[in-house]
């Protein structure tokens, strides 16, 4: 422990200073979050929304798929418009025609320049105005802003029910008909929408900012970046240029001397333990994560058709029944299933071989109690998805059975439940085989490292609970994030790294010195930048200025050690040449080099292009968006969990010979789809939209008459090529899984000779 000190002591006080600063401004995030408002009135004291109206609105939107359909404050799908920009634009184009015919007595655009400036200013008067009187709770608008709100509240009515007028726009929107069919609860959805759209135009008290800092950007009442954005924006990327000056001087100049490279056994280490009754039965995790990834890459090119055909699948009218709000969900839900599952999986097959290659009591009967109970998890989630969107379900059991309506975590909160259970399990069933080693004698830094993320992974996903169906949005966001970017991109980061360590080292491939060495500093480095990055995803989340700063300079840092990662692919790879059995793990060691491309090019690169306020300021709910979320969330977890479960496949199945032929296949062309998918389409219809949102707004850079547009229209056709590429590959990634479960393998070299003979 002693060698360790430094590095556990810095860990520790990273991890002590970065959650105080994620607690501390998180209860900013409570104190400060825009008021809901009792009731919503006119200057004549008519009654127009109140509080539950908003709150119940807020549940119709998720009942109908939430952020799976257009987003909110930019959080969500990209087909469809940002509702909170869409409805004030609406809104505001309202009002000028209103008060052109009112006091001009013609249209508004038939106004001179002069004219048109007037209303303009008092346009953005009454609307960057904060009329909310806190001792009553109320909100008080014009006469005028009634009458437009109404406008914008009947197409809305329109839009989510089967109206003629807008069926149109609702296949643009890839919207199905008849989205909502109670009128009731439309009336209550255009209050939640109208609530988030005030947040978005009304300045916070003693600031000159909005609720959500000025965004989204709307010239029509001067929403435009604040000078808070455009100063930690600069500071976030000279904290990065820092960052890597650092990092380099710091291994160029304080990095020891590489120690000797252990001598490398003779034969596979691994091999020696011979398969225990809980390690065989994890044959049927390695299917089920190639079944859900197969499910999931198809319902991913169906769900990039509906972009093109917003109702149908090449002319078949498919969204009646599957809707892209419901395909999308499942997309999503099922590729963080399988990640997870081939996670969990390498978990379980390292249990035994701490505990010494042999099975704590009941091991195998837990390992077989957790997988149906994901498969329940997964088939009950997924129903109740079709349920809640299909608008089948009672609309009071849809955010418990149904449907939350939150990007990344949409399935029901009983399912939620289990799947928390499902993990806390899976930590017990960690814990039988690592505590009694962590008992033993010898260095067992590594191993506690390795402890401690298993448990956080286990306990840190409970963050989901902190919110509920009626919590208030910028609260939901701040617990949300901790689940999608805390768990996810924090701690299982960390689990992958020890993991990874702690198969090599006992592989004998590097020294158990080196390897905990590399990965307490790894762990350092990630949580330092991760934990309070959490903030850049809520600069525009009803958020205060302080959020924003430490956000901003903190997710600049997350970048950091992603620029040695060139160097961690190089060492894994070099891994191969050291042992002629290694062959047999080169493509385990691929998807491990896949890993540390992408993270670099998708976490770093791709991210940071997003994550300064400036640029998210625009870009925030554009297509540059998921290139990041693509490559980030397949090039690296997604490649790490196919590690995974390549490496837990050549042990389960010991005479498994991989095919070339398969996995050059699954391996390029999964590549090669990812660089053209986004390549071809995703990134330059976001560099498109991009320049829409600065020269005219968000509104126009989601509207349906941008991105319709034909050029726009064969971009998102063209990603038709780099789809067929990406499913080829995981077609036969997910072959060579089945046929190395079940299928015959194939001999080796001497054998079919020595079967020839024998039979002979």
């Amino acid at each position: 422990m002693r060698e360790y000190r430094r590095l556990w002591f810095t860990l520790i006080g990273v991890l002590a200073i970065t959650f105080s600063l994620l607690g501390f401004y998180g209860a900013e995030v409570y104190r400060a979050a825009p008021p809901i408002p009792q009731h919503v009135v006119t200057d004549s004291g008519e009654r127009l929304y109140s509080k539950d109206d908003i709150l119940d609105g807020q549940t119709a939107w998720q009942s109908v798929g939430g952020m799976q359909l257009g987003s909110v404050w930019g959080h969500g799908a990209y087909q469809a418009p940002d509702w909170s920009a869409d409805w004030l634009h609406r809104e505001l184009l309202a009002w000028l025609e209103l008060a052109a015919q009112e006091l001009h007595g013609q249209p508004y655009g038939r106004l001179d320049a002069t004219a048109r400036a007037g209303l303009q200013a008092a346009l953005k008067a009454e609307y960057r105005r904060n009329t909310f009187d806190e001792a009553s709770a109320t909100v008080t608008v014009s006469e005028r802003r009634a009458r437009a709100m109404a406008q914008t509240a009947s197409y809305y009515d329109r839009l989510f029910s089967d109206h003629p007028s807008l069926q149109g726009t609702r296949e643009s929107y890839a919207m199905k008909e008849n989205t909502l069919p109670s009128a009731e609860r439309r009336d209550k959805l255009a209050a939640f929408f109208f609530w988030t759209a005030w947040v978005a135009s009304t300045e916070r008290p003693g600031s000159e900012a909005t609720y959500t800092n000025n965004w989204p950007h709307e010239p029509l009442i001067d929403n435009r970046p604040t000078a808070e954005n455009l100063v930690w924006s600069i500071v976030s990327v000279v904290l990065l240029i820092a960052g890597v000056g650092f990092l380099v001087w710091a291994w160029a100049f304080l990095r020891q001397q590489d120690e000797e490279e252990p001598e490398v056994p003779k034969a596979d280490p691994l091999a020696r333990f011979g398969l225990t009754p809980s390690q065989r039965a994890l044959g049927k995790y390695l299917f089920l994560v190639v079944a859900l990834f197969v499910f999931q890459v198809f319902l991913g090119g169906f769900t990039a058709h509906y972009t093109v055909e917003g109702q149908a699948f090449y002319g078949i009218e498919v969204s009646k029944w599957f809707p892209y709000s419901l395909v999308r969900t499942w997309h999503i839900q099922s590729a963080l299933f399988w990640i997870a599952t081939g996670f969990l999986a390498a978990g379980l097959f390292l249990a035994p071989l701490i505990h010494g290659g042999k099975d704590p009591k009941y091991q195998k009967l837990g390992v077989d109690i957790l997988f149906w109970a994901l498969v329940v998890v997964v088939v009950g989630s997924f129903a109740g998805n079709y349920f809640a969107i299909a608008q089948i379900m009672p609309s009071e059991w849809s955010f418990w059975l149904g449907h939350q309506g939150y990007e990344y975590v949409d399935l029901g909160r009983l399912w939620q439940i289990g799947k928390f259970a499902g993990v806390a399990f899976w930590l017990v069933l960690m814990l039988r085989g690592i505590v009694p080693a962590l008992r033993r004698p010898g260095d067992k830094n590594l191993l506690a490292l390795l402890t401690a993320s298993v448990v956080a992974i286990g306990l840190f996903y409970g963050a989901g609970f902190f919110y509920g169906e009626r919590t208030h949005l910028s609260v939901m966001e701040y617990w949300r994030w901790w689940v999608v970017h805390l768990w996810v991109e924090g701690f299982f980061e960390v689990f992958a790294t020890t993991a990874l360590a702690f198969i090599f080292s006992t592989l004998g491939l590097v020294s158990v010195r080196m390897a905990t060495t590399a990965s307490l500093a790894s762990a350092s480095l990630f949580m330092l930048g991760g934990v309070p990055g959490t903030f850049h995803h809520l600069y525009f989340s009803g958020t205060t200025t302080p959020v924003m700063a430490v956000g901003a300079a903190f997710s600049a840092l997350e970048v950091v050690p992603l620029v040695v990662l060139g160097y961690e692919a190089w060492e894994h790879w070099r891994l191969k040449a050291r042992a002629a059995w290694m062959d047999k793990l080169k493509w385990p060691l691929m998807c491990f080099v896949a890993v540390a491309f992408w993270n670099m090019l998708g976490a770093g690169v791709f991210g940071f292009m997003i994550n300064p306020p400036i640029s998210l300021y625009y870009v925030q709910g554009l297509n540059t968006t998921p290139v990041h979320a693509h490559a980030a969330l397949f090039g690296v977890y997604g490649f790490l969990a196919l590690g995974f479960t390549l490496l837990v496949l050549r042990y389960v199945r010991p005479q498994l010979v991989f095919s070339e032929g398969l996995m050059k296949t699954g391996f390029w062309w999964l590549n090669a789809g990812l660089v053209l998918m986004i390549a071809t389409s995703l990134l330059p219809i976001g560099l498109f939209q991009f320049h829409a949102s600065v020269s005219e707004g968000l509104w126009y850079a989601r509207s349906e008459a941008f991105l319709q547009q034909p050029f726009l229209e064969t971009l998102r056709w063209v990603r038709t090529f780099g789809d067929v590429v990406f499913i080829v590959g995981a077609v036969a990634m997910a072959w060579q899984v089945v046929i190395g479960l079940w299928g015959r393998r194939a001999p080796l070299p001497g054998e079919r000779e020595a079967l020839a003979q024998a039979r002979a």
